[in-house]
């Protein structure tokens, strides 16, 4: 079949949006715009990379990337199929988790609810509803016979699984016998101890990669077994009513478990413990929490499968995947380079975010980030969006060149030109701000527009405008005409020091700055450099900066303007 975008009028198919509009990101109304064969090589990309993942956390029991990066990833593959109709692909990831112990009853997994609507309609028809933390650890069933453990197993792919008995021997928190001499199967997650750990706050902490990390060594020692504690989330051969399921597993030890399996009703008492357990301490790390049917079908059953009496409903994400739509590079007042990722809109904790600075170039090349590059964004402190790494790379990429940063420095662009706009804007709203002139009304917007209408061309400019002139922009009338001017004669009565901050002076410590414009310009480096809080580099800066030909000639600029000092 042949693999064509649909056009941006085209409507996307109802799956399509129902993926896209999955918690984690906004809707968006279009497919990736690429061609046959880009399409079937960037699926086949992603469909590579979450191969490795499975294979590695399935069957050798390491966690590459947080379940958050993971889920998100294969979502993008849902949507890229449905978009491109590729060749189907059968792969499955549990396709190499599969051990050789048989479990004895399967384990069924979870579906993972999108968002409060589909919570509610899922708690809608139900009754005898239950509620627990979902651990984020490593699944495990636990069968003793007689009372007595005789063996442990990995989840694998539901139905068979890895032989852990031999590491659960050594788990102090798995006990090696039970107080009746019963046939019990239990199923339950270990995890990683912690001690008051708010999930809001410190996230996964590696806990569920410490644990794979344990249970991967045959004998694991016994400072790292003491950490490994056991959640028991359900007893499937166990009574069919809940509660005489939860007071079994109290008196088998397992006092823990039961404690966090509570009973509700309705969706805003699921809203509250989901809440609760997010931002309250556990001893353990929770992605979310799981909503149970206390009955359901008999265990001989189940399948390896996720089943209609349980499903997840995972907390807000801490960490987003986003495609990058492209690098810009901002470049500031004092010629520094930041390159911006501007991406596919994402939401993390209620935020809606586009764009993320990495900082410095340095850590843009290291990062080797290009336009479709799939990247992790995290919030610094729940407020400040962070790059947190790229996720996968896209297949073909279109490198993008970063302007040279020689050419950029703190005595660069005085004037605008198409090399030099964003530098010189710059210098314009920090003159204006408040570190500068302090100009009320005057921003980097008005300095924008007066830039691109080509009333000001060089860094004074604006002390000749008029009301008549800026009256004539599209957009400003009268009164702001008028408010600008006002601004603009304030700046006439700023002090000397405060023209010298607003022109651009470099750091100049304690440095007295009286005498007038040429007392301190006949300032050699040494005398600079002898001034309190003044060293060699900045020394250097200031001599250079009434030295420069373009400073000089914004000095005799306001000197004709009757400025005090120049």
């Amino acid at each position: 079949m042949a693999v064509n975008p649909p056009s941006k009028d085209a409507p996307v198919s109802r799956l399509f949006t129902l993926l896209l509009c999955f918690a984690p990101t906004f809707c968006l109304a279009e497919c990736p715009d690429w061609p046959t064969e880009r399409a079937l090589a960037e699926t086949a990309r992603l469909q590579h990379q979450l191969a490795e993942w499975d294979d590695a956390y399935h069957r050798r029991g390491v966690s590459l990337v947080d379940d958050e990066i993971y889920d998100q990833a294969r979502q993008h593959l849902q949507v890229w199929q449905e978009c491109f109709e590729p060749r189907p692909s059968h792969a499955h990831p549990l396709a190499t988790a599969g051990g050789e112990s048989p479990h004895p009853i399967a384990q069924t997994g979870l579906s993972k609810l999108a968002d409060e609507a589909a919570v509610v309609a899922w708690i809608a028809p139900r009754s005898d509803l239950w509620i627990q933390p979902k651990v984020d650890g490593v699944a495990v069933t636990l069968h003793y016979h007689g009372g007595k453990l005789v063996q442990a197993i990995s989840r694998g792919n539901g139905s068979h699984g890895t032989d852990w008995t031999e590491q659960a021997r050594h788990i102090p928190s798995v006990p090696l016998q039970l107080p009746a001499a019963a046939d019990v199967i239990l199923q339950g997650e270990l995890y990683w101890r912690l001690s008051e750990h708010v999930q809001a706050d410190a996230g996964s902490a590696g806990g569920r990669s410490k644990v794979a990390g344990a249970m991967a060594r045959h004998t694991p020692d016994a400072r790292t077994a003491s950490h490994v504690g056991l959640f028991v989330w359900d007893w499937p051969n166990g009574p069919a009513d809940m509660q005489a399921r939860l007071d079994g597993l109290i008196a088998m030890g397992f006092a823990q478990s039961a404690a966090l399996t509570l009973p509700i009703d309705t969706f805003e008492q699921a809203a509250h413990w989901r809440n609760y357990w997010f931002r309250h301490p556990l001893p353990f790390a929770s992605d979310g929490v799981v909503l149970r049917q206390g009955q359901r079908p008999d265990a001989s059953r189940w399948q390896a499968e996720p089943p209609h009496w349980a499903v997840a409903w995972k907390y807000p994400l801490r960490t987003a995947v986003a495609r990058v739509r492209n690098v810009e590079f901002s470049i500031g007042r004092s010629g520094r380079i930041t390159p911006v990722l501007q991406l596919d809109p994402v939401k993390l904790d209620d935020r809606r975010i586009s764009r993320v600075s990495l900082g410095s170039l340095a850590r843009w090349r290291e990062a080797d980030i290009q336009p479709d590059d799939q990247v992790a964004i995290v919030l610094a402190g729940l407020t400040i969006p962070r790059f947190d790494g790229v996720v996968w790379r896209t297949q073909a990429r279109h490198r993008i060149e970063a302007p040279t940063p020689e050419n950029y420095h703190l005595l660069s662009c005085w004037q605008a030109s198409p090399d030099c706009d964003q530098q010189f804007v710059a210098r314009l709203a920090w003159l204006s701000g408040k570190k500068g002139l302090d100009l009320p009304q005057v921003g980097r917007g008005t300095w924008q527009l007066l830039v691109e209408q080509g009333l000001v061309f060089g860094l004074l400019d604006w002390l000749k405008l008029d009301q008549a002139h800026l009256q004539q922009i599209p957009g400003i009338g009268e009164t702001s005409a008028s408010t600008l001017i006002e601004s603009f004669e304030l700046a006439r009565k700023r002090p000397f020091h405060v023209w010298l901050h607003a022109l651009g002076l470099p750091p100049s410590g304690d440095a007295a700055l009286a005498g007038g414009w040429n007392a301190l310009a006949s300032r050699t480096q040494e005398q600079w450099q002898s001034e309190p809080g003044v060293g060699k580099k900045r020394a250097r800066q200031l001599h250079a900066f009434f030295a420069t030909p373009e400073v000089l000639q914004l000095r005799e600029r306001l000197n004709e303007a009757g400025i005090p000092g120049f």
